[in-house]
């Protein structure tokens, strides 16, 4: 095995691994995607597989039940490494060998996992230094994603199992590409060795000027200045939102580099037909939330083939499919419009996860619906021991077919036959939202109370991407790193943009000003991108553009908007988390607030800009005045849509040979009906219609229709 670059190992060294920062002109060239990466031509659908796991030597069984369901991909050895490395340079690749020629001699396509998420024990044991030190203390051994993924012993290990690996594997047939990691983070690494690589970024940052350091982060504060460079503290114990926010910042882009850095490893020593992708996941609050804030997906996408994406949601009665679109419209967008790979979703799960009868077939079609080219459960069998003994995968500890997997058979007998026919479906929308990792962080350090707890970015997102799916207008996400131009949308939702340079907001109000339609949200421009209140009528660079001033605010309480201007009824009509006492300058007056002692200050304004108009919410409004808000937003910005609402959705695009599809969703014990407005051919039925003809739906019944044209 070649030993590790001497640049790259001694950019990880203690006080020196600042050369591993978003920018790294090595990293860069390693992450470069490959231009031959082949991807797949036909829908797949799969599971993750641990013959490592299995109570028995039965994988021949498994593999012929995989048949018989129609498996076509499954991704391994991600879990691998105390297995196949026994100890340092000891390598055992029995449980992958076999699995590998049993999945070739099936005609069942295989994804590898880079198994470094997990150490083994001896690795711990050697090198305790490889087990990241957070603002909690050391992690001791036994949970995954422990380790600090900076340090050279580690990385060292890695490196050697990552080739290893890929050397063994790389031929065989079956292979057609690697998963990096999975659900990549920093683990809250912020040792010593952290610490110092962060002082060398603020150097690097400010040009080793510590008086504009100390000016931008404002670290006058409680003596918090920082006189001598060899004096900065552990960011650990900061109390300024700040200096936290940039080592946030920083974390994220060793995420960056280190899946960049896992890129350039498995290039070198895969085929260049193989495909290189990673299993993002999302904020979870006990299932998959809204923009993760430990990763910058845009950024770390960079070194990929293709986007992959970790999809959990509520089941049974709590299931909305709104996890599924929000993930992946996320995913989706992370590569600027390319289809995606969804590598883990819910197949029975936790058990109020249980997927009712027609669940499990709604659930994939929905996948495919936002632009997934690959649908895998997490898992195929449940493990009988640790952690996750009740996250049940298609089959339980018996191993024998259930409900769950004869519903997945029938999946996988669609897809057999429309595979190629459905993949690579392509969306133009004319809604966006736009969304910041930085504006995230900003928000989360002051969060507001509401409802008896903290209010997070997150929540605010969620509140206007719910409304916008329940209403079936479907959306792109965009960031201050995307490449998507602003222009291709009619319309642009940002929620809570408070931390953001005038450069950012200046391109925003500009789009606005050409001609786009734009909706701020409270808390956004309140603060310049290094979360320093800005020093200017509220909201800051955004004040001018939407045409209105503020100075003060307050936390609602029995506050509701004034004659209940968008006819909600009372109880709707309340005016929740937050309110900016919003003051026109040349903004029209929407909506205001109503309260026995508060002025009637404005709520809701819109402003001619330009071409275009700017919105501004100044408050957190209830999910009925948020969905009469945007419903009078989207016809203003000429974006059309059909009147059909949840727990009927509709997703749509244009497949490969041209034509327009649509996928119907009826997410609704409740069997109903959808009016079909173009002559179509039912692919799951294969079934005619003409137009106005009615698709009948079951419970939780699905359609999919490929119009003539």
């Amino acid at each position: 095995m070649a030993p590790l670059k001497k640049s790259a190992l001694a950019s990880l060294c203690f006080g020196a691994i600042s050369m591993i920062l978003p920018g790294n002109a090595w990293a860069q060239t390693a992450a470069k995607p490959k231009d031959r990466a082949t991807l797949p031509q036909s829908v797949l659908f799969g599971a993750a597989y641990y013959d490592e796991y299995a109570p028995t030597d039965r994988l021949d069984e498994d593999v012929a039940l995989m048949k018989a369901a129609h498996i076509s991909v499954v991704r391994i050895a991600e879990s691998t490494w105390g297995t196949m490395e026994t100890a340092p340079g000891v390598f055992d690749f029995h449980h992958i060998d076999r699995t590998l020629a049993a999945m070739q001699k099936a005609g069942i396509k295989v994804i590898i996992g880079t198994p470094t998420y997990a150490v083994p024990t001896w690795l711990a044991r050697q090198h305790p230094d490889v087990l990241a030190i957070t603002p909690q203390g050391p992690y001791t051994y036994g949970r995954r994603q422990n380790m600090d993924i900076t340090s050279p012993e580690f990385r060292k290990a890695a490196e050697r199992a990552i080739v290893a690996l890929i050397d063994h594997v790389k031929d065989n047939p079956a292979v057609i590409g690697y998963q990096l990691d999975n659900e990549t983070k920093a683990y809250g690494t912020s040792g010593p060795n952290v610490q110092a690589a962060f002082v060398e970024h603020m150097k690097q940052k400010f040009g080793g000027d510590l008086d504009a350091l100390n000016k931008a982060y404002g670290l006058n504060y409680w003596s918090n200045r920082i006189n001598r460079w060899e004096d900065f503290p552990s960011v650990n114990g900061s109390i300024n939102a700040s200096l936290s926010a940039a080592f946030a910042e920083f974390q994220r882009g060793l995420v960056t580099e280190y899946l960049g850095w896992q890129a350039g490893l498995v290039r070198a020593h895969a085929r260049k037909d193989q495909f290189l992708t990673q299993n993002f996941d999302f904020e979870w609050r006990g299932y998959s939330y809204g923009l993760q804030p430990d990763v910058n997906h845009w950024q770390a996408a960079r070194s990929l083939d293709v986007a992959g994406v970790d999809i959990y949601h509520p089941g049974q009665d709590k299931l909305t499919g709104t996890e599924i679109a929000l993930g992946g419209d996320l995913a989706r967008s992370i590569k600027n419009g390319q289809n995606y790979l969804v590598l883990e979703t819910t197949a029975q799960g936790f058990p109020e996860w249980t997927p009712y009868p027609g669940q499990l077939r709604l659930q994939a079609f929905s996948h495919l619906a936002s632009g997934a080219n690959v649908v895998e459960y997490w898992h195929w069998g449940t493990t009988a021991n640790a952690v996750e003994t009740y996250w049940r995968g298609l089959l339980s500890q018996d191993f024998k077919p259930n409900a769950t997997y004869r519903e997945a058979a029938t999946i996988g007998a669609d897809l057999a036959r429309l595979g190629p026919k459905l993949v690579n479906m392509t969306k133009t929308n004319k809604v966006a939202i736009y969304v910041s990792n930085r504006a995230l962080t900003g928000f989360d350090s002051f969060k507001p109370q509401g409802e008896g707890r903290a209010i997070g970015y997150n929540d605010v997102l969620r509140g206007y991407y719910d409304a916008l799916y329940r209403m079936n207008v479907e959306v792109d996400f965009i960031t201050p790193d995307s490449t998507t131009p602003l222009s291709n949308y009619k319309f642009v939702v940002v929620p809570a943009l408070y931390a953001a340079s005038d450069a950012e907001i200046d391109r925003l109000n500009d789009y606005a000003k050409a001609g786009g339609h734009l909706l701020y949200t409270f808390k956004s421009g309140f603060s310049d991108e290094n979360v320093k209140v800005r020093y200017a009528d509220q909201p800051g660079r955004i004040a001018q553009a939407a045409g209105i001033r503020y100075q003060q605010f307050a936390a609602p309480v029995g506050v509701s908007l004034d004659g209940d201007p968008f006819h909600v009824g009372e109880a709707a009509n309340k005016v929740r988390w937050w309110m900016e006492f919003v003051e026109p300058t040349t903004a029209k007056v929407v909506a205001r607030y109503k309260h026995p002692s508060w002025p009637s200050y404005a709520a809701i304004t819109r402003n001619a800009w330009g071409k275009g108009q700017v919105t501004y919410v100044g408050f957190m409004p209830g999910d009925e005045t948020i969905a009469a808000l945007l419903k009078d937003e989207v016809a203003q910005a000429g974006v059309g849509a059909e009147q059909v609402q949840f727990p009927l959705i509709l997703r749509q695009g244009v497949l490969s040979n041209g034509h327009k599809v649509r996928y119907v969703l009826n997410y609704s014990p409740t069997p109903t009906t959808y009016a079909i407005p173009a002559a179509s051919a039912e692919l799951l039925s294969q079934r005619k219609y003409g137009a106005g003809q009615k698709l009948e739906l079951g419970a939780w019944g699905v359609g999919i229709l490929e119009e003539d044209r």
